[in-house]
């Protein structure tokens, strides 16, 4: 690494999962834009013929006039080539495959168990970490042998589970988990403010917010907008569209996007508790008891969200697979457009080039005071040279502490089982999960076809 003042070149970052089709391109494209930094990244990624795509298509867009930083993009056939001397380690790594996932969230359903997303909390969300665990043992492990000092920016979920995971198996490791979901809040704030105040043209990161809780259930004690209690704005807009839900100006429609929803249940959270929901409808919905919002279709379809079939996802795969050969060949050009995402700034402010204020995943250490020390936790943080500082984001009321709790508990549960192969452990936090309303028989059967199927699909 070369650094001046205002810039940092021959940065050496390791993308573990750097076949993918997704946050690679984004990445990619935000670094694309960015003048303070340069360097190589090193693509790893066990569908190898996916990594050298991605190294065809980055080389393309580095050799671009419209490129304005240069980076040189290489395919790395094993974690100690990728690993070896990296300044920073992405991982952005698909689970298995979307058979997998397939089990993982429509199997339940023939037990009456919906899951809207299914990769964190409910049945599909602890088959999908006890797929994981093991992965991010191997992770930590080469990251301990091949780049000890390297920051360490996780993008895979579950988020809780793969972060601390890391941290069990390397606790020296300077690794924390990246989740969008409050920015998310963060925009339907700017929508609260133009509907109620008519105020216009506020960008996503002047709301500021305090934030606490674990991921994908994260939740917003404070909010405000200059000198603005942002907290009565909010209450008049939840209660206005609480029946009705609110679709913004840039939000998909919920009917036709699988993505999307009309914020009921943030609004009935909200209304219920005194707190904002941080995170999409569809997560938010997994995290609490099932008769709530996930009972049936028609219960589901009452508070405006849609779950998402795995049908889709693998039809979209097949759609990014096709445009990936479009880029290789030439076909298609490569767009330049920034994500949102806060990756490129938090590399910036780790290499003192400014420092930044966003939500990460961390291990608790005081951060979030109604949850066990070291358990991997969502709350602000200041990033700047070299360190990272959580900020804590307040308390919540008991209500809704334990019901965070008992998710805490479970995700420490299911690390300690996916780490020692322990069958019993993992079904305990099956039973103890809010989704599984079900007969212990009927639970057993459950999960006894999904746990046999978590790494191998007929």
């Amino acid at each position: 690494m070369i650094r001046t003042d205002k810039t940092v070149s021959d940065l050496q970052i390791a993308y573990i999962g750097g076949g993918s089709k997704g946050w690679a391109w984004g990445l990619m494209s935000d670094l694309a834009t960015e003048k303070q930094l340069s360097g190589q990244m090193r693509l790893y990624d066990i569908d190898q013929d996916a990594a050298k795509a991605n190294e065809t298509i980055g080389n393309q867009l580095t050799a671009s006039d419209d490129t304005l930083a240069k980076w040189k993009y290489t395919m790395e056939t094993s974690l100690q080539e990728a690993l070896t001397g990296a300044d920073f380690v992405i991982i952005s790594i698909l689970p298995g495959t979307f058979d997998h996932m397939e089990i993982d969230v429509h199997h339940p359903e023939k037990y009456g168990i919906y899951q809207s997303v299914g990769d964190t909390a409910g049945p599909g969300g602890l088959m999908r970490a006890l797929r994981t665990i093991p992965m991010f043992e191997t992770i930590a492990k080469a990251i301990k042998d091949y780049c000890p000092d390297a920051w360490v920016l996780n993008y895979t979920n579950p988020m809780t589970i793969c972060t601390r995971t890391l941290y069990k198996v390397f606790p020296e490791i300077k690794a924390f988990g990246n989740c969008h979901e409050v920015f998310g809040t963060q925009k339907l704030l700017v929508e609260a403010l133009a509907d109620i105040k008519g105020i216009e043209d506020v960008a996503r990161e002047d709301i500021k917010v305090s934030v606490t809780g674990i991921n994908h259930f994260t939740w917003l004690t404070a909010a405000s907008y200059k000198d603005m209690d942002l907290y009565p704005i909010y209450k008049e807009f939840a209660e206005k569209y609480y029946e009705s839900g609110f679709e913004g100006k840039k939000s998909g429609n919920w009917l036709n996007d699988f993505f999307s929803s009309a914020q009921r249940i943030k609004f009935d959270l909200f209304l219920r508790y005194g707190y904002i929901a941080a995170a999409g409808d569809r997560h938010l919905a997994e995290f609490c008891p099932s008769k709530w919002y996930l009972k049936d279709l028609e219960t589901i379809k009452s508070w405006k969200f849609s779950l998402t079939p795995v049908s889709w996802r693998k039809e979209n795969e097949q759609e990014r697979i096709n445009k990936s050969k479009q880029l290789v060949s030439g076909e298609s050009a490569f767009e330049i457009k920034e994500t949102g995402e806060e990756g490129v700034l938090q590399m910036k402010a780790l290499l003192g080039l400014g420092d930044l204020v966003t939500n990460v995943n961390l291990p608790n250490q005081g951060q979030v005071p109604y949850l066990p020390s070291n358990a991997v936790v969502e709350s602000n943080a200041l990033i700047r040279h070299n360190s990272i500082s959580s900020i804590s984001g307040g308390t919540l009321n008991p209500a809704v502490t334990s019901m965070i709790a008992k998710h805490s508990a479970n995700q420490e549960m299911i690390v300690e089982a996916g780490l020692t192969g322990n069958r019993d452990l993992a079904f305990q936090a099956f039973l103890n999960d809010p989704l599984v309303n079900l007969s212990l028989e009927d639970a057993k059967e459950c999960f006894d076809y999904m746990y046999e199927h978590v790494s191998s699909v007929d």
